[in-house]
């Protein structure tokens, strides 16, 4: 497929995937601004779901040329699909010398190489040791590289799964619901002096950094609104309920207001009108 016409199926592809990744996993993403526009660029992601290249793919605004097992090839539509996007085949051992010298001659044309370094789908859902190949990789090309993070692939559609888990954009949110942070690029020359358990380590750990920002990122469920106050008992809606405060013995005065006076100590008072004086008395 000439290289045109792949960057216009891509540019199409992409269109689909984001109103199908956001409405039916209410994606979201971040970091774009830290994707260098032109230029060669390496992206490291963690491994979730079969649907990682997709979803890194609508947070990076480049074309990306990811490398691909050669087992993918055995479905022969799969495999259409692998090639009209270039991928790069690697076998599923780890790096051939076929495969790393496809992958640096990418590199050194100005592409954008996706990868995985775990080499396959997490197990547990948590981010699993990097394949040492990666290492061969960074030791011998001078492009930047841009770690990525995916939270929330691993309970939508793991490797255990036969059928996704949906979490609607138009529907309340669930735990399938997926994010994706894009982090800073950082040069290679910072691993030039480093062993190769230690370049690893590093770059785990700018990943797991992105897996957990996207994690804060992910559509979460709204929290339960507060219990409203039990209402009033049966015959006394619409009256105070609040007791007046008992006379305080500290003031004579007022506890002997409000106190009740005994029946002796009212004087009886006469409710008839007296009679004005006789004129003959």
């Amino acid at each position: 497929m000439p290289p045109w016409l792949a960057d216009r199926w891509w540019d199409l592809g992409k269109v689909v995937c984001f109103y199908t990744m956001t409405g039916l996993f209410s994606l979201r993403t971040t970091g774009s601004q830290h994707v260098p526009r032109s230029g060669p660029l390496l992206v490291l992601s963690n491994h979730q779901t079969f649907l990682d290249p997709v979803l890194v793919g609508l947070a990076i605004p480049r074309y990306i040329r990811w490398v691909a097992r050669q087992t993918l090839h055995k479905n022969r539509w799969l495999s259409r699909l692998i090639d009209s996007l270039r991928a790069i085949p690697i076998d599923h051992r780890g790096f051939s010398r076929e495969g790393l010298q496809a992958t640096l001659n990418a590199l050194d044309e100005g592409a954008c190489v996706g990868m995985f370094p775990e080499g396959e789908r997490t197990h547990t859902g948590e981010l699993e040791p990097f394949k040492p190949g990666i290492a061969l990789l960074i030791k011998r090309t001078k492009a930047p590289i841009l770690p990525a993070g995916i939270a929330g692939g691993y309970t939508a559609f793991s490797r255990h799964r036969k059928f996704p888990r949906f979490a609607p954009l138009f529907l309340p949110a669930t735990g399938a619901t997926i994010a994706v942070s894009v982090g800073k690029p950082i040069d290679p020359t910072k691993y030039e002096k480093m062993s190769r358990e230690e370049m690893l380590e590093d770059l785990r750990l700018a990943v797991r950094t992105e897996m957990a920002r996207a994690e804060k990122l992910r559509r979460k469920r709204r929290a339960r609104a507060a219990s409203f106050p039990s209402p009033p008992e049966a015959g006394g809606e619409g009256k105070n309920t609040q007791r007046s405060p008992s006379p305080s013995p500290s003031n004579p005065r007022t506890a002997s207001i409000l106190s009740p006076r005994p029946p002796s100590a009212i004087s009886p008072r006469s409710t008839s009108r007296p009679r004005p004086p006789s004129r003959f008395s």
